[in-house]
């Protein structure tokens, strides 16, 4: 009798081993699931960078932007005035900011000095050293 009960205790311990490992892979998948909906919702709107003077556009969809001199930065620009790597914009807390990155000759936005992280909106306009950019955010990124 006591076989018996062994073999009904050890197919009871590994049922209870695969329902455990089956509910900690339904509990991961869930999880990734919701993480992967929580990503797609907060992507960055497109954002357009139009530098006046030079008639150069640049567009970009993703959730950080280098302005600099350096041909790696995103935005690169051949201007003496622009640091090498001059200015960050990011997209976080659903709004899009700029940054200076300790730049020589300094980053203003709407003519006022950038010191610390601001948001930045459609219609503002980007000085980097000497360069004047104008920023339009969202869908409708065309040149009116």
């Amino acid at each position: 009798m006591s076989g018996q009960i062994l073999l009904v205790l050890r197919i009871l311990l590994a049922a209870s081993l695969y329902a455990f490992l089956g509910a900690a892979l339904l509990i991961l998948w869930r999880d990734l699931k919701r993480q992967a909906e929580i990503l797609a919702a907060s992507q960055s709107p497109p954002l357009t960078l139009l530098v006046k003077n030079e008639q150069v556009t640049f567009h970009f969809t993703k959730p950080e932007v280098i302005i600099g001199r350096d041909p790696t930065c995103d935005a690169a620009l051949q201007d003496k005035t622009i640091s090498t790597e001059h200015a960050r914009l990011s997209y976080h807390h659903n709004q899009w900011w700029v940054e200076d990155l300790q730049s020589t000759n300094g980053t203003f936005l709407n003519e006022e000095p950038v010191s610390a992280p601001i948001v930045i909106t459609t219609g503002d306009l980007l000085r980097c050293g000497q360069v004047v950019m104008s920023i339009r955010l969202g869908e409708n990124t065309k040149r009116s």
